[in-house]
C-alpha cells in the first residue's frame, strides 16, 4: 500500500488522466450490461472508491517539513462519506433487486444511520464547525481566497467526480451532490514536536494543530454562547434529517405526505437556526468562513429537491414537466432536448439516493 501511495502521489496527473479514461470507457460496455442497473451502479462505485482513495491519498501528501506519522490520529471520516455516497446507489439497487420496493428502505436507514453516526463523529472530531459537503470536505475554518492561508492549510485539490453509468446517474450526479467544486487538503495529522536548535531554550516547542485540545461541548457552547448553539442546533438537523426522512417513508410509505412534511420542516427549520448566524449581531460572536456560508447557499438549493420527491413529484411536479415537454415538442431541437431531460428526470426521481440531499 505504501509502495502503490508513492506511485500515486509522483504521477498524480497520470492517475487524474486514467481515471477519466476509464469513466469514459463505460460507455462503450457491451449493451448486455445495461439491462441489469446492479452491474452498471456496480461499475460506477468501484471506479468512484478508486477515485476517493486516489485522492484522499494525494491530499494527504506529506510536506516536507512534516514528515508522515506512522500511524494516523483519527480516523478518515471524510474519506469515509465519500465512500459511503459512492456505494449508496448500488445498496438501494441492489436491495430493490433482492427485497423489493418495500424492503428496500430497511438498507437505506442502515446506510444514513451510519452516515449519522460518523458525521456526528466528525462534528466533535472537528471543533463542532460546520460540516462541508456533508462533512466530505474538510472544514479548517478558513477562507478560501487567502492566498496566505492556502499555502498555510493546503492546495484547492481539483475534483473530478465520476458519472454514474446509468443514464439517470449520468444526469443527475450533480444533484445528489449539489455544489461540489472543491476539497479542501486534510493536513496531516500525529504526534510530533518540533524542537528548536537553540539549546538555551529548551523549553520552546512548537506544537502541530492537531496537538492543540479541542474544545468539549460544554466549553463550546460556554465560548459562543447562543450563537454556538443555534449554529450546533442547525447542524444537528442537517445530519438528523435524512435518517429520520428514511424511517418515516419505512412506517408510512413514499406516497405519504407526513414524511415529506416533516423532513421539510426540519430543513427549514435547521436552515433558519443556521442562517441567523449571518446576521450582524451574531456574526460578532461566532464569524462565518466563506466557506461556510457557501455551505449555507448549497443548503439552501437542496431545498429544490423537495419538488422531485415523491408526492409531490407525482401530484404536481410531473405534470407540470409534462405539460412543458408538450409544449415545447413542436419547437425543432428544443423539444428533443427537452424531452429527453424530462425522461432523464422522471427515472432518476426513483432512486431515493439521487434526490436524497444526504
Amino acid at each position: 500500500m505504501e509502495a502503490y501511495k508513492r506511485w500515486v502521489r509522483r504521477n498524480k496527473e497520470y492517475v487524474h488522466s486514467l481515471e477519466s479514461l476509464a469513466n469514459g470507457m463505460t460507455w462503450l460496455l457491451p449493451e448486455r450490461f445495461s439491462e441489469s442497473e446492479i452491474v452498471p451502479e456496480a461499475v460506477t462505485s468501484i471506479l468512484g472508491i478508486v477515485t476517493a482513495v486516489n485522492d484522499h491519498i494525494i491530499e494527504t501528501t506529506p510536506s516536507q517539513g512534516h514528515p508522515k506519522p506512522q500511524e494516523p490520529s483519527s480516523f478518515p471520516y471524510s474519506l469515509f462519506l465519500t465512500l459511503m455516497k459512492d456505494v449508496e446507489t448500488l445498496v438501494e439497487v441492489m436491495a430493490q433487486h433482492f427485497y423489493g420496493d418495500d424492503g428496500k428502505w430497511n438498507f437505506m436507514a442502515v446506510t444514513e444511520a451510519t452516515k449519522v453516526l460518523a458525521r456526528l463523529a466528525l462534528l466533535r472530531n472537528s471543533g463542532y464547525k460546520m460540516l462541508l459537503q456533508g462533512g466530505e470536505s474538510i472544514n479548517d475554518g478558513k477562507d478560501p481566497n487567502d492566498t496566505n492561508q492556502q499555502q498555510a492549510r493546503g492546495r484547492l485539490l481539483q475534483q473530478g467526480r465520476n458519472g454514474n453509468f446509468t443514464p439517470e446517474g449520468r444526469a443527475l450526479s450533480a444533484m445528489s451532490r449539489f455544489g461540489e467544486n472543491a476539497r479542501m487538503i486534510n493536513n496531516s495529522t500525529g504526534f510530533h514536536m518540533v524542537v528548536p536548535h537553540n539549546i538555551n531554550n529548551p523549553a520552546i516547542i512548537q506544537l502541530p494543530e492537531s496537538d492543540i485540545k479541542r474544545p468539549t461541548l460544554l466549553s463550546f457552547l460556554s465560548d459562543k454562547g447562543l450563537p454556538g448553539g443555534l449554529m450546533l442546533m442547525g447542524e444537528i438537523m442537517f445530519i438528523a434529517r435524512p435518517l429520520l426522512y428514511v424511517l418515516l417513508i419505512r412506517k408510512y410509505g413514499p406516497r405519504s405526505w407526513l414524511p415529506w412534511f416533516i423532513s421539510l420542516t426540519i430543513d427549514l427549520m435547521g436552515m433558519s437556526s443556521s442562517t441567523m448566524l449571518l446576521t450582524r449581531h451574531f456574526d460578532r460572536k461566532l464569524h462565518l468562513s466563506d466557506s461556510e456560508k457557501d455551505e449555507l447557499r448549497r443548503r439552501k438549493l437542496l431545498l429544490a429537491l423537495y419538488l422531485m420527491r415523491d408526492p409531490c413529484f407525482g401530484k404536481y411536479t410531473r405534470q407540470r414537466l409534462e405539460s412543458t415537454e408538450k409544449m415545447l415538442e413542436p419547437v425543432p431541437v428544443v423539444g428533443f432536448l427537452a424531452a429527453k431531460l424530462i425522461e432523464l428526470l422522471v427515472g432518476a426521481q426513483t432512486r431515493y439516493t439521487y434526490m436524497s440531499g444526504s
